[in-house]
Formats: structure tokens, sequence, C-alpha cells
């Protein structure tokens, strides 16, 4: 099982995830996007992402609105599993530009 990390080193984590804060105990950022179809677009980019890592967030969406949250449930706090998830969803929904 992957270890909890310490709030300093979740703290030293978010200097990478732009946006990212600790809400109860979990990651979460909050995204608006143009519209639904953009907003679901992203959501389905990162479920396969997820699947890929067996790591899921606890996330909704309302129109162009995507909340989401990671934690790992089996670990009980953030893991480095979760930060790379975060990273992931960076990734997708901030595009390197080439």
């Amino acid at each position: 099982m992957a270890s909890v990390l310490t709030s300093e080193q979740v703290h030293e984590k978010l200097a990478a995830l732009p946006g990212w804060s600790v809400v109860d105990g979990k990651l979460h950022k909050e995204l608006q996007f143009a519209d639904f179809n953009e907003a679901f677009g992203f959501m389905a980019r990162v479920a396969l992402e997820a699947e890929k890592r067996d790591h899921h967030p606890d996330w909704s969406n309302s129109w162009n609105k995507v909340v989401i949250d990671v934690v790992s449930h089996s670990a009980g706090g953030i893991t480095d599993r979760c930060v790379d998830l975060c990273l992931a969803i960076e990734s997708i929904y901030r595009p390197a530009v080439s």
C-alpha cells in the first residue's frame, strides 16, 4: 500500500500543481470550460488516464464546470499516486505547446 504523504510533503508537491489545493484532506481543483462538450471531453480523456493508472478521482460535472477531488481511499490520504494522477490531469487540461 502506498504511504500517505505528510502535510509538508503535500505542500511541496502543490508547487507543481497550479490551482490545486487541499480541501477536506483531498487534492482539489475546480475547472471551467467553454461549454458542456468541452467539459465532458476533458472528463473522458481523464477517465482513460485514470483507468490506466487504476486510480480514480471523485468528481462532478455541471454544464461547463468540473470539480475534481483526488485521494487514496485505500491508503487513507494523499499519496504520490494521487499527485501523479493530478499531474496527468494537468497535462490533459493544459497540453504542452509545441
